[in-house]
């Protein structure tokens, strides 16, 4: 019989539900049990995905040894203590995005992960993208020589959770989001961007975030509103390359250009996927055919499957059939860099990784 990971999921809410579903499309997957504080909630969905074991308190989940896998799908401030408790008891763990909502946090969620020699592995789903693979591709094989500059957006003219009709209260709150755009959606456009520079070290951090846009104000009341919604940060990093991310919930303005990598020999724009380049002294955009080239490595190369997203990833590195990405290095390095803006914003000024390395966690955030 084939071996499957047992796995239990911490947390039922929306993104909970998702992931489950997920896993039960899985074939490798046994979903062995559910938690959540709403017990009452995690019975019903437990029914509903046909699991047997449900509790309200992880920690009665974690003590049990027919768990292998633990999915922590929690509000963000939440993430680095369960994880770490997981890790702990011996359990590899999947965590949401983002990794936490301080870089303190997230470090000792990793040097958990090096502690007890468990994996650790954070939800980034854009890597598993055609047209980040594509963009590997053509980094790895030398197309764009050496890369020297990257800028990523996160767009949303009028999105903002709860105050504009989606989601709830939770997500925009220091208290149990720790932060608003930045770490909301624009961990996706960062994480990638991380991911495709090879998560190298930052030096220097400078950034700002506003909350000007008006909303509805009873909404702002009940919800305590309190996060950015628009967060824009420059990024030195180690090597030479400058890393540039505007993440917005809430703008008048239009929607940008998209993720941009510039290098010496050729460049990427990743939506729509371009190449630019200049060949026999001529400036070229070239377009690709992705979706056949995915067919075809599927077709020729089984591995393949194994990146075809977060989550089935992450079952089949557990089962040694693909090397784990990464993530939880890519998702570090975000997590520094949009501390690093949040504590620039504060100060109104540059600082430098050890400034961010030193700075109280949460700093810059009401």
């Amino acid at each position: 019989m084939t071996k499957k990971i047992r796995v239990g999921v911490i947390g039922t809410g929306q993104i909970g539900k998702a992931h489950i579903k997920r896993y039960n499309e899985l074939p490798d997957v046994e979903l062995v049990g559910l938690c959540d504080v709403r017990l009452d909630e995690a019975q019903r969905v437990a029914a509903d995905a046909n699991v047997a074991y449900t509790c309200s308190d992880y920690h009665e989940l974690l003590k049990r040894d027919d768990i292998d896998s633990v999915d922590v799908c929690l509000h963000n401030r939440l993430h680095a203590g369960v994880t770490i408790d997981a890790l702990e008891a011996g359990k590899n763990v999947y965590c949401e995005k983002p990794m936490s909502w301080t870089y303190a946090e997230a470090r000792a969620m990793v040097d958990a992960a090096k502690r007890t020699q468990m994996l650790l592995h954070i939800q980034l789903a854009t890597l598993y993208r055609p047209e980040t693979k594509a963009a590997k591709r053509l980094i790895d094989g030398g197309q764009l020589g050496k890369v020297y500059y990257a800028r990523c957006y996160s767009y949303r003219r009028r999105g903002r959770p709860f105050v504009d009709g989606y989601g709830s209260a939770q997500f925009v709150t220091t208290r149990t989001a720790g932060g608003g755009t930045l770490l909301d959606t624009g961990i996706y456009s960062l994480g990638r961007m991380v991911y495709l520079l090879s998560a190298p070290n930052v030096l220097t951090v400078t950034g700002s975030s506003y909350q000007e846009t008006g909303m509805y104000e009873d909404r702002r009341q009940s919800s305590g509103y309190n996060v950015e919604e628009l967060g824009i940060g420059l990024a030195r990093l180690e090597g030479g390359a400058t890393l540039f991310i505007e993440s917005s919930w809430a703008i008048h303005a239009g929607a940008p250009e998209g993720d941009t990598l510039a290098g010496s020999k050729g460049g990427i724009s990743l939506e729509p996927f371009t190449f630019y380049t200049t060949l026999e002294d001529m400036e070229m955009d070239a377009t690709f055919d992705l979706k056949s080239a995915d067919l075809r490595w599927h077709a020729t190369n089984p591995v393949v499957e194994g990146y075809d997203d977060s989550q089935k990833h992450w079952i089949w590195a557990q089962l040694g059939r693909v090397p784990l990405l990464n993530t939880a290095r890519c998702a570090l390095v975000a997590a520094q860099i949009t501390e690093g803006i949040y504590l620039s914003a504060s100060l109104g000024h540059e600082v430098s990784a050890a400034e961010i390395e030193a700075a109280p966690a949460g700093s810059g955030r009401p």
